[in-house]
């Protein structure tokens, strides 16, 4: 599985904890920024990041931001993007395993790394149900279609 990994400057210390969490997996991934915590836009790096999951050049995506709102609401204007955001290891499984999301967001401000890092195991481990939710999943992407 290879990961694409963005943060702004506001999740940038837990995006780094999360790359050394992936290292410790043997993960691959690629971080598309920020490299620090000075002040930047997190719409750049999210943008980043969806652009390269729906173009299947990395199979999920993981954004951090203060709060994990604005690089999940950012993720989501591309097509093929479904961004997850959460905040505990229920609503992390049930996203993958109902929504198929391709993209999870994560709030630095928001949790501690010690839950952020059990929500990315439960994420990165749960797969996809199908069945019905493959039949809800379609008509998000039919939606999209019309809206885009």
């Amino acid at each position: 599985m290879k990961i694409a990994l963005g943060s702004d400057h506001g999740g940038f210390q837990l995006k780094e904890t999360i790359k050394g969490f992936l290292d410790s997996l043997g993960m691959e991934y690629k971080d598309y920024g920020t490299i620090n915590e000075d002040s930047v836009d997190y719409p750049d790096f999210a943008l980043d990041v969806a652009k390269a999951v729906a173009a299947g050049e990395y199979n999920k995506g993981i954004l951090v931001c203060g709060t994990g709102i604005g690089v999940g609401i950012t993720a989501n204007k591309v097509s093929g993007i479904r961004a997850a955001i959460c905040g505990d290891v229920f609503s992390a499984k049930a996203s993958r395993e109902h929504n198929d999301a391709n993209i999870l967001s994560l709030g630095q401000r928001v949790i501690g790394p010690g839950l952020a890092l059990e929500i990315v195991k439960a994420w990165l481990t749960t797969e996809f149900a199908g069945g019905r939710h493959q039949r809800r999943i379609d008509k998000i992407s039919d939606i999209e279609k019309e809206y885009s």
